[in-house]
């Protein structure tokens, strides 16, 4: 069967279809940089423009977008899933921009000063055009950049100027990108990829020239960025940390693609942390006897031998393996993975930051989906117990079989459905959510995979709890220091509920205090994708039909990301 072909009958594409799959197209011209994340081709060699025009040319499309769709009426169900999706999202994109918040746009972990380099972990490397796009890309960089600074020093102008706290993390970072000596673009290019890719010709010789002269202007330009941001924003940046009510509503809709009580979900937030704890002390009980406390468990599981791995190679060895073993054993019992995703490729990451991510596969899946482990250079020792559900998450049923499926619908979806929609409360909900379902599913009946399970529940309600907290400035309990929820505050109560590394969880609180709203959507999304699927149970219970999970999941996956308050109307 062809990759590019699916088993169901093909769907006649409609104008509302024409008119989002023409909006991909100009997405990608306009900012190849997510062409490349979507897997999209033709855009790699370019760089995206991030000056204000480059914003405004964004919005202008986006709104000529959501004109075009006034000018049809959905043809069938599918069609009216789109409208609704594109219409809320779209509006949300213009909504942000109006706001000022892309012209303002920094923090330590998913803003331009991150995006930029970011890229190129997921550009093709195999063949020598491959390299010359890299190339051509990296001699960009100057110029995106210098759009970028223009766009901080409009939004400065304006009194959008991101916390000191972010302003600072991001000059620690471009100063890292900017030295020669620690530089990913250094190394990016002196890589065995591109000795594997390039001989000795003299054509591929020209690309090596191009390749070493773009990561020096990378590099001089992360240089210039450092010094406009340590010289000229840094001074103008606020010290208070919280986004205020007005801002945190509008990223929270951004990020789950659904309103909710906010006040409500951080006091849910407390009870899930109560009851995740609750849980934590049954299963520790069980791993190092009566009475034992989940640090004493911890500290059991991790002086396990048989539970820990030493150095890059073994971990990467484990997390394929453990993948492979949980695709075959999945696929045809629990849910139907089409062939193209049979295959999902882990690997170490480039960089050196701790991170653990997926990227998905190209549209016409040349790309396989990945998972990548940024693993920093004083980290040897990895501890499977804790990591069996983070496969799980990245992998599947989390993030390669969510993102795979919609890429694989080409019968049905039109290609912003399967390629460009992704909200973080639909695709962050559903890792979770696949977490939890794989320990139901028995997956992680040894109480050391299911502890590890539960202490990343645990990290992510105590989030949902500190985000909402610290941002509305809403009254901390007094077991967490009481008053009004503020950066120290949630720092201790992070040390008190994360089991990691103090250097992992300062970064985390850092990224919660930048990206306001987006924590949350992972538990948040896992609630309400728990309660999309309850109430489908439900909906069959009372036609008098027994609930079947997997065709749920079949159905709820083929429809591709959504806004959570779209996918709980279309699965009605």
């Amino acid at each position: 069967m062809s990759t590019n072909q699916h088993l169901s009958a093909r769907r006649e594409p409609t104008p509302i279809d024409a008119i989002a799959d023409a909006h991909v197209m100009t997405v990608a011209r306009l900012d190849p940089v997510l062409a490349t994340e979507m897997g999209v081709a033709g855009f790699d060699h370019e760089m995206t423009d991030l000056s204000p025009a480059g914003h405004a040319a964004r919005a202008d499309a986006t709104r000529s977008t959501l004109v075009a769709l006034d000018a049809h009426a959905p043809a069938d169900a599918v069609d009216e899933v789109t409208l609704s999706a594109m219409r809320e999202r779209l509006g949300l994109e213009l909504e942000l921009d109006a706001a000022g918040e892309n012209l303002a746009s920094l923090n330590n972990i998913a803003s331009p000063v991150q995006g930029l380099r970011d890229v190129f972990d997921s550009m093709p490397t195999g063949t020598v055009e491959a390299w010359e796009n890299v190339a051509a890309r990296l001699n960009k960089v100057p110029d995106s950049m210098a759009g970028y600074i223009e766009s901080l020093r409009l939004a400065a102008s304006q009194g959008h100027v991101a916390a000191v706290r972010q302003v600072r993390e991001a000059i620690e970072q471009a100063t890292e990108l900017a030295d020669p000596s620690t530089s990913f673009f250094t190394t990016y290019v002196q890589g065995p990829d591109v000795a594997a890719a390039l001989d000795e010709s003299a054509s591929c010789s020209l690309v090596r020239a191009e390749l070493e002269r773009g990561a020096a202007a990378a590099r001089e330009a992360y240089g210039r960025l450092t010094t406009f941001l340590r010289e000229e924003l840094a001074p103008q940046a606020p010290e208070a940390d919280a986004a205020g009510r007005e801002r945190y509503g509008l990223w929270s809709r951004y990020f789950l693609g659904a309103t909710v009580d906010l006040e409500e979900t951080y006091a849910w937030g407390l009870e899930e942390l109560a009851r995740v704890v609750a849980e934590q002390e049954a299963v520790a009980a069980q791993i190092a006897g009566p009475g034992a406390t989940v640090e004493q468990a911890v500290a059991a599981l991790d002086a396990d031998p048989s539970r820990t791995l030493h150095g890059t190679d073994a971990l990467r060895a484990w997390m394929q393996e453990t993948s492979d073993t949980a695709i075959a054993a999945l696929d045809g019992a629990h849910f139907d993975i089409p062939e193209p995703l049979l295959t999902l490729e882990c690997r170490i990451a480039p960089t050196q930051n701790g991170g653990i991510y997926y990227t998905g596969p190209s549209d016409d899946f040349t790309r396989p989906g990945r998972m990548w482990w940024s693993v920093p250079p004083s980290v040897t020792t990895f501890n499977t117990w804790r990591e069996k559900t983070t496969v799980f998450h990245e992998g599947i049923p989390g993030h390669h079989l969510q993102v795979g499926q919609a890429v694989y619908e080409r019968a049905t979806l039109n290609s912003w459905r399967r390629l460009a929609c992704w909200v973080s409360g639909h695709g962050e909900g559903w890792a979770l959510y696949a977490e939890r379902l794989m320990a139901d599913l028995g997956f992680m009946d040894d109480p050391g995979d299911r502890l590890g399970m539960l202490d990343g529940q645990r990290m992510r309600a105590a989030r949902v709890v500190l985000d909402i907290g610290v941002h509305l400035g809403l009254p901390a309990p007094e077991r967490w220091g009481g008053g009004t929820w503020d950066a120290d505050k949630a720092w201790h109560f992070l040390l008190a509920n994360v089991n990691m590394p103090e250097a992992f969880i300062r970064f985390e609180l850092n990224r919660y205090l930048g990206w306001p709203g987006q924590a949350p959507s992972y538990k948040v999304g896992q609630r309400l994708w728990e309660q999309a699927r309850d109430d489908a149970a439900a909906a069959a219970r009372a036609r008098g039909e027994q609930f079947d999970l997997r065709e749920f999941h079949k159905r709820a996956l083929a429809l591709g990301g959504l806004p959570l308050d779209v996918l709980r109307t279309a699965l009605v």
